[in-house]
C-alpha cells in the first residue's frame, strides 16, 4: 500500500468515523472504497465519450416511442427477468 496525506471537512471526519464504527471497518478502507467507486466512473475523455456516443442508434428496434417511453419499456424488461427468476427450470 501507498501512503498518502488527505484533508478532509470536520462535517466529513465524523460522518466517516461513524460509518466506519458501524461498518466495523476502518476510516482507510472507507476511503479506499470511496476512491474505487471514483475511479470506476465513466470516462471523461473526450475520445472515450465521442466512440460511445458514436455507437448510440446503430442497433434499430423498430420501436419509434422509446425516448418517450423507455421508463415503461425497462419495467416490462425487468418484469419479466423476474418472473423467470421465480420459475422453476
Amino acid at each position: 500500500m501507498v501512503r498518502k496525506t488527505i484533508y478532509i471537512t470536520e462535517s466529513q471526519a465524523e460522518k466517516l468515523a461513524i460509518l466506519a464504527k458501524l461498518e466495523r471497518v476502518s476510516e482507510s478502507e472507507l476511503v479506499r472504497r470511496g476512491l474505487d467507486l471514483v475511479l470506476q466512473r465513466p470516462s471523461r475523455n473526450p475520445e472515450v465519450r465521442r466512440r460511445a456516443m458514436g455507437i448510440i442508434g446503430i442497433v434499430a428496434s423498430g420501436d419509434t416511442d422509446v425516448s418517450e417511453r423507455h421508463d415503461e419499456y425497462l419495467a416490462e424488461i425487468y418484469s419479466h427477468d423476474q418472473l423467470a427468476d421465480t420459475q422453476e427450470p
